[in-house]
């Protein structure tokens, strides 16, 4: 079991929280181009230094929820079992798609701050390297789950596919979402089958089955 947060990580956890919310509030409200960190500092009321010491790139105000991202699939990996990692990883992205989790959830929210995403060629860049990152990390913890190295094919293959999928379902959502369609529909059908092609090919490897092929 993990030790629960202290009172001084908590407050620093609601504090940069804090700051995400503001910074993303005024990016959708007027481009990021057009807002500076001064500005953001000022909105929630702290010092500029305190704004780089949690964020130290403008980009990472807007993408501040990778990490909570591998957290989760992290816990998920570890609690898995003898389950191999990819049914695993599919069987969370359902979990949080059903509890509309903010990484799935689709309102009018995410419509904005994607809006906002596009809008900005240096935050369309970002969104792509950090596609890229979670991509590769993504490999490398499916590798680890089977006791492979990190540069496993297989793996690589697994995780860029099931990164993919994502990205093409909720892409799908938001189309969805914006022609008053059912977002959520939409995001599981296409996750669906996606997950049905990263089945079919990583078929008989450790990745896909209990018991693999020699």
């Amino acid at each position: 079991m993990s030790n629960p947060p202290s009172l001084r990580d908590s407050k620093k956890a609601a504090t940069r929280l804090m700051i995400s919310n503001v910074a993303t509030r005024l990016f959708v409200e007027r481009g990021f181009e057009n807002v500076s960190i001064d500005e953001i500092a000022i909105e929630a009321g702290v010092a500029r230094k305190t704004v780089f010491n949690y964020f130290p790139r403008k980009e990472d105000l807007v993408f501040d929820r990778e990490e909570e991202s591998r957290e989760l699939v992290r816990q998920a990996l570890a609690a898995r079992g003898e389950q191999p990692p990819v049914p695993v990883f599919q069987a969370l992205m359902r979990a949080l798609l059903d509890e509309q989790h903010p990484m799935l959830r689709i309102n009018r929210r995410p419509i904005q701050f994607w809006g906002a995403v596009a809008d900005s060629p240096s935050l369309t860049l970002r969104a792509r390297e950090l596609q890229g990152t979670l991509t590769d990390d993504l490999a490398g913890m499916l590798a680890d789950a089977v006791g492979r190295p990190h540069a496993d094919p297989e793996a690589r293959l697994a995780a860029a596919m099931l990164m993919g999928t994502l990205v093409v379902a909720y892409g799908e959502a938001l189309r969805a979402f914006r022609a008053k369609r059912k977002a959520g529909e939409a995001l599981a059908s296409v996750m669906e089958r996606g997950f049905a092609g990263v089945n079919a090919a990583l078929a008989g490897t450790a990745y896909v089955d209990r018991k693999p092929k020699a």
